[in-house]
């Protein structure tokens, strides 16, 4: 009876082996190594996860218009890491902000970052040295006189004796100048000069172009020392300020001042003080 028991019990030993091993290699190799991730069909989280050059290349170029997408990436789409600032940035644009809370109503800068489309601030970098080359361009239009060319370098001797760290050098050639001064009689709208700048995603201004009537909008000729009043109003443009609500500041929108404010002054030399860009916690 012993022996009949330890011969049952050993065949189902043999038995229960047996099964393991028929389940073992009858398994998909596939399955047992996991996706593979270098062809389509494989697990596109993977995929993503573990080839950084395929998923570089979807975020830079992506897939142009009318043409199809290889293989290997047809199926997935872009993985996006949004592009942090490092914590010694988001210290310094929170002292900027604090910083510009702080001189509300002691300056206007508060207003200027309000106006601006990305919150930021946008200035020249390194100017001292390094003047700002600006052309000042003749001009053929009705009430044009040389002596309003003047009147413009007077405008930006003024900023710089204020104390902007920054300089112009008023001589420079069409061809090398990164801000031009244009005129024409007058404007269609409400207005006597116009400043259009460009400037780069870290919101360093590269170059600008500043136009000036001879004639304000109700057809009355201007004076040399009212272009002088409206490139002091443009040049502070020029600088990064945009309008205050103050009417005894230049930078009002319709001036009605003829000399820089103290506020004015402030403002920009706070704008100098403060990095350029956006003043949000991350880049775009």
């Amino acid at each position: 009876m012993d022996r009949k028991i330890a011969a049952i019990i050993s065949s189902l030993v043999v038995l229960t082996v047996c099964a393991v091993l028929v389940n073992l290699f009858s398994t998909p190799r596939s399955a047992r190594r996991g996706p593979r991730l270098d062809v389509p069909g494989g697990d596109p989280t993977a995929f993503v996860q573990r080839d950084p050059a395929v998923t570089a290349s979807s975020q830079q170029t992506g897939v142009a218009a009318g043409t199809s997408a290889p293989a290997t990436t047809e199926q997935l789409e872009p993985v996006t890491q949004p592009n942090r600032l490092s914590y010694v940035d988001q210290l310094a644009r929170a002292e900027s902000r604090r910083r510009i809370r702080l001189s509300a109503g002691y300056t206007y800068l508060d207003e200027v970052v309000a106006a601006s489309g990305d919150s930021g601030l946008h200035r020249w970098d390194g100017r001292m040295q390094r003047p700002i080359r600006v052309h000042v361009e003749s001009s053929t239009v009705a009430n044009f006189r040389p002596a309003m060319v003047e009147a413009v370098r007077a405008a930006a001797a003024r900023w710089e004796e204020a104390g902007i760290p920054v300089r112009f050098d008023l001589d420079a050639d069409s061809a090398r100048a990164e801000v031009s001064v244009r005129w024409k009689v007058q404007f269609e709208m409400d207005r006597t000069g116009q400043t259009d700048l460009t400037w780069d995603s870290e919101g360093r201004v590269v170059s600008g172009v500043i136009t000036i009537a001879t004639f304000d909008p109700k057809g009355s000729a201007l004076s040399p020392d009212d272009v002088r009043v409206v490139a002091l109003h443009e040049f502070g443009h020029l600088l990064g300020l945009d309008h205050s609500a103050d009417s005894t500041d230049i930078m009002f929108a319709r001036t009605r001042v003829r000399d820089l404010s103290a506020r004015d002054i402030r403002t920009a030399t706070l704008l100098y003080q403060l990095a350029p860009g956006p003043l949000s916690g991350a880049t775009n």
